[in-house]
């Protein structure tokens, strides 16, 4: 694919200054950047790259002044990081725009499938599938009964989505993704043997939802397992059955979520975070990686620590922690005094 300065600049609503007929057709850091790229200047820490790049075309803030001669064609936007974002949007939509059924697939004749649909060969659609518009499901995929997928979603390779599930519109699931799965659910009985728990809810992801490479999503066991709208989801996350995870949250991977707890809207959770079952988490909490959280958490509280502490108390206290040989020796000292006297 190739596209002009003017083409560029009519997608990001920018202005050029060089030559608006000049092609590029591959991207580039801007200090790797060769004749036929594009590249970007968003952190002033690399200015001096743009006077050496040979990068065709460079994006940058329309605040920017150069000081010397340059062989790039620059576009002026507002903000060129979020320009180049959406550019690299629009490259994926491009790029990925794949059309039409490959073969061998099985699509059950009860499914049904919107314009622009494209379905990779060795996927399987059961029954009563339902798929909006321009929807794009790779090699591999496995789609059980009564599944409805929304308008503009992309299933990669290797996923699969369970019976019952609902994808709202414009989600994306990664490769080996499994949505719907049962959740952890057995009894023990008087022998001590563990008997299963039918699980019979499903999973609705709202639209606007990612959901990472070898990520999994329970099924409840009654109702909903959900994630609303605008949550993103890193690789390798568990989502465990009936969880209910609040409007634009983001989670970074390895991070586990056990059954029934609710997690607010706008909080942010680092990696190999651990959650405990039945509890609620409030709106625009951050917790630190490797955090352990084991009781409610009210609403903007900032948690770090395994079991999590406030993040302020967690430093003062590490900083003790670190000194205990220190502090445990000048106990010492003082008790040998004390006990010469």
């Amino acid at each position: 694919m190739e596209f002009t300065a003017g083409q560029i600049a009519g997608i990001l609503e920018g202005e050029v200054d060089g030559n608006p007929e000049i092609a590029v057709n591959k991207l580039a850091k801007i200090e790797e950047g060769e004749k036929g790229s594009l590249t970007f200047l968003a952190n002033p820490k690399y200015t001096a790259f743009i006077y050496t790049t040979k990068a065709s075309i460079t994006i940058v803030n329309k605040d920017f002044v150069p000081e010397q001669a340059l062989d790039t064609t620059l576009i002026k936007v507002e903000d060129a990081y979020k320009s180049f974002s959406k550019l690299l949007e629009y490259y994926n939509k491009v790029k990925n725009n794949k059309t039409g059924i490959e073969q061998p697939v099985f699509l059950s004749e009860s499914a049904a499938y919107g314009e622009g649909f494209y379905l990779g060969a060795f996927s399987y659609l059961g029954n009563n599938v339902v798929i909006g518009t321009n929807v794009k499901v790779y090699p591999n995929v496995y789609v059980g009964d009564n599944v409805t997928i929304g308008n503009d979603v992309v299933v990669f390779a290797g996923s699969k989505i369970y019976s019952e599930s609902i994808i709202g519109n414009n989600c994306v699931i990664h490769s080996g993704a499994i949505i719907g799965a049962d959740g952890f659910g057995f009894t023990p009985n008087e022998k001590g043997e563990y008997t299963k728990v039918p699980q019979t809810g499903n999973v609705i992801l709202e639209d606007n939802v990612d959901v990472g490479a070898g990520t999994t999503i329970d099924r409840a066991t009654l109702g909903s397992t959900i994630l609303r709208k605008g949550v993103k989801l890193d690789n390798q996350i568990q989502i465990a059955h009936n969880v209910e995870i609040g409007e634009h949250t983001a989670i970074a991977a390895q991070t586990g979520i056990a059954g029934s707890t609710k997690i607010g809207k706008h909080c942010m959770i680092g990696g190999q975070v651990g959650i405990v079952g039945h509890i609620t988490i409030g709106d625009r909490v951050r917790i630190q990686a490797q955090s352990g959280i084991g009781r409610n958490v009210k609403d903007d509280e900032v948690l770090q620590g395994s079991p999590a502490l406030n993040y302020g108390d967690y430093n003062k206290s590490y900083v003790y922690f670190k000194n205990l040989p220190k502090i445990i020796n000048r106990v010492d000292e003082i008790e040998k005094r004390f006990d010469g006297e």
